[in-house]
């Protein structure tokens, strides 16, 4: 069985597939790759080459699986960075196909849009095409505090706040959902995840990131999907996947430190080993 991951790339460093398709591997599963942008680095560095991939060539790369005769393989797709809304319809035609496919196949729609403090950073038609076109579709979906709200329309400020916007997403469609990054408290960042019956959350330290590390949700999003693939037991699943990503976090950070380098990338291969036995475990409490 393969997972099908439609996002961006980037040359060096750690965002897209090249965050996603490595801790999917790491834990043992086959998956095949496409992408929606090819960049030499991802933007937070402020500079960058390379291009937007399109909708045409997407479409074009799902038609090549589709005529190698093994999307009935796909047990999952994940799709992330669109890069242009037209990639959005493409993804809606693949996830439709795929599902004809194999039927039980899980979509994990990551909507990558923008975050906390930097606010938007895609095309202004790309929020429609996740909340109209993907999400109701969506059998996971991973949003962070920032995307919660784009997707609702809701200030969420507050743990109940947060419940009402999760409630709002499972209405359109997904019924999983994961919020990969929320503040309740000072020096905290909390995960939530909802199966519609039961809400799990779990705290962590946050961890000093500064400006943020690219590509945490696309690992987020990627680890998540692996962990519930594996355990269909959405506690277990939030447990393994907080605990591997914080313990890749706080590598990233120390290696940050000892090498001054700026900004901060994921460090997958030299924390790769967290992604199967983290070191480190927290609390999940459910609250519903």
């Amino acid at each position: 069985m393969a997972i099908l991951s439609i996002q961006s790339h980037v040359v060096y460093g750690y965002a897209g597939n090249t965050a996603a398709v490595f801790p999917l591997q790491r834990l043992g599963n086959e998956v095949w790759a496409i992408n929606t942008v090819e960049f030499s680095n991802h933007t937070g560095y402020g500079s960058w080459r390379g291009k937007i991939l399109g909708a045409e060539l997407v479409s074009d790369l799902v038609c090549g699986l589709n005529e190698r005769g093994i999307l009935n393989r796909c047990q999952a797709v994940l799709s992330g960075y669109l890069g242009e809304a037209q990639v959005g319809n493409v993804i809606l035609e693949t996830i439709k196909l795929i599902k004809k496919e194999s039927p039980d196949a899980l979509y994990c729609c990551d909507p990558v849009m923008g975050d906390v403090g930097r606010g938007l950073y895609v095309k202004p038609d790309i929020p429609g095409i996740f909340k109209n076109n993907l999400l109701p579709l969506a059998d996971i979906v991973c949003p962070n505090q920032f995307e919660l709200e784009t997707l609702t329309n809701m200030e969420v400020k507050t743990i109940d706040d947060a419940l009402i916007a999760i409630e709002t997403i499972h209405k359109i469609g997904p019924s999983i959902v994961l919020v990969t990054s929320f503040r309740e408290k000072p020096g905290e960042l909390t995960m939530l995840a909802s199966n519609k019956s039961e809400i799990y959350k779990v705290s962590t330290p946050e961890l000093p990131l500064g400006n943020g590390i690219a590509g945490t949700g696309d690992m987020t999003a990627a680890v998540f999907l692996s962990n519930y693939l594996k355990t269909k037991d959405l506690k277990e699943t939030l447990l393994r996947c907080t605990a591997s990503v914080f313990c890749v976090l706080e590598k990233s950070i120390k290696s940050f430190i000892s090498k001054n380098d700026k900004p901060i990338e994921l460090e997958l291969i030299d924390a790769q080993e967290q992604f199967v036995s983290p070191i480190k475990t927290f609390r999940v409490d459910k609250i519903k």
